[in-house]
């Protein structure tokens, strides 16, 4: 089942360590704001992922990710990362995420969360708590 759901919003400054030797934000870095993005998204739906480890035995790993770059961001640039769930599965979450400038897209990255056991990291089914909140977004 594919759902589409209400689109978080993140802003983030570029700072000197965010950048490379030419002054422009290193690719890699894309991915930690990204990451950011998520879990203050998740923080504000109320799921603390330290509480799901200790609790429940479960954490977030990402599976997979498809990123596309198209134009560069610089020192003291402010990002907006705009993030949405395309799809929830029993032991995933999918990600559609963009990195803008006033708009203009920087980067895009579709990521694959997994849900897994934080004995064994197994695959394991998403907490109720978190399919509840993720669910009503629902458009």
């Amino acid at each position: 089942m594919e759902s589409t759901f209400t689109e978080a919003i993140f802003n983030i400054r570029v700072y000197y360590e965010d950048t490379d030797a030419g002054g422009v934000v290193f690719y890699a870095n894309y991915l930690k704001f990204l990451e950011r993005a998520r879990t203050e998204w998740l923080r504000e739906l109320g799921v603390q992922q330290s509480a799901l480890v200790a609790d429940e035995a479960r954490m977030f790993v990402v599976h997979s990710l498809d990123m596309s770059y198209r134009k560069p961001a610089r020192l003291d640039d402010l990002i907006t990362i705009r993030s949405r769930v395309t799809r929830v599965g029993r032991a995933s979450i999918h990600f559609d995420q963009r990195a803008e400038r006033d708009g203009e897209l920087l980067a895009h990255g579709n990521i694959q969360i997994c849900c897994v056991d934080a004995v064994h990291l197994r695959p394991a089914a998403l907490p109720a708590v978190v399919r509840a909140k993720l669910e009503s977004l629902q458009e």
